[in-house]
């Protein structure tokens, strides 16, 4: 029970980072003062890494960065039609449910952990 619990976290956690990426882009497209522009990036950067590397504790490096792209993939996009307008064709639509799916597959998927017999 507690791996389970484990595992949900590390996609929380990854998740987050992807969410927390997204958002430094939003802020240097949003913002027009350089110094928050770039002070926003900086922080929105670190607090990904952070989640990022709380992922990895969880989760294979694999299962961490693909749920952590589509977070990115996902929000960034979203972000682009409703903040700033931008058209999403249909091809983006089929990404994302592809990058969904296969995030979905690989959170199911269970890596076998090799046993040492040295």
């Amino acid at each position: 029970m507690a791996d389970v619990q484990l595992k949900q976290r590390g996609y929380i956690w990854a998740i987050s980072a992807g969410l927390s990426a997204a958002l430094a882009a939003i802020s240097a497209k949003f913002f027009s003062s350089l110094v928050i522009k770039y002070g926003l990036v900086v922080i929105c950067n670190v607090v990904m890494w952070a989640c990022y590397v709380n992922s990895l504790r969880a989760l294979s490096s694999l299962q961490a960065t693909v749920t952590n792209f589509a977070a990115n993939f996902l929000s960034s996009g979203l972000a682009g039609l409703f903040l700033f307008q931008e058209s999403l064709s249909f091809r983006w639509f089929a990404g994302a449910l592809s990058i969904t799916i296969g995030v979905l597959i690989l959170s199911k998927s269970s890596i076998d952990k090799k046993v040492s017999t040295d």
